[in-house]
């Protein structure tokens, strides 16, 4: 594959991520604190269900096009790793703090959670945002 292919790649997986993960940090999160409590597990098991749909597939692309593209292209500079870097980084984040906030909350309502979910999803969304934008000025 050639370096501009998998670079527009890289961008186009990172915009839409970006797109998602803003959407999630300004919508998504900070609904889940006006949603009903007594129905909050089915609530938060619909919405995970949902979003991975979303989201899963597009991340794990991501995840082995920015290796690709940090393998093919390791000689052109720290700006290919620093791209990697932010997925590692978003990955780290989902699994180590976004992931336990979600099993917490997969056993019911808990304001605490929800507020904690959305203060530390600022990581995620300015990780994406910063990637998106860093391979956009790769792209130019």
């Amino acid at each position: 594959m050639s370096t501009q292919l998998l670079l527009l790649l890289n961008f186009a997986l990172a915009a839409y991520l970006t797109g998602v993960i803003w959407t999630v940090q300004l919508v998504h999160y900070p609904g889940f604190a006006q949603a009903a409590r007594e129905t909050f597990p089915a609530f938060h098991a619909q919405h995970a269900r949902r979003v991975s749909w979303v989201v899963m597939g597009p991340m794990v692309l991501e995840l082995l096009l920015a290796l690709w593209l940090a393998w093919q292209e390791r000689a052109q500079g720290q700006l290919v790793w620093w791209a990697l870097g932010l997925v590692g980084l978003i990955w780290a984040a989902t699994f180590f703090i976004s992931v336990p906030f979600h099993n917490r909350l997969a056993q019911g309502y808990d304001y605490i959670a929800i507020d904690g979910l959305v203060r530390t999803n600022w990581v995620r969304t300015l990780a994406w945002t910063a990637r998106t934008g860093l391979l956009g000025w790769l792209c130019v």
